[in-house]
């Protein structure tokens, strides 16, 4: 009985990861679209490092 219940217990753990990676998405990130770009482009002349 030992053996039939390690087997269903291995059985019952890799279907559980297939349906999780095979399954339907349960994130819920937030749609964010296109993000403008809002700063000054790299200039190197006006480069504070130099």
């Amino acid at each position: 009985m030992a053996i039939a219940k390690i087997i269903a217990n291995i059985t019952q753990y890799i279907s559980e990861a297939a349906m999780r990676i095979f399954g339907p998405t349960d994130d819920a990130y937030p749609a964010t679209g296109i993000q403008p770009f809002t700063g000054e482009p790299y200039d190197k002349r006006k480069d504070d490092n130099s």
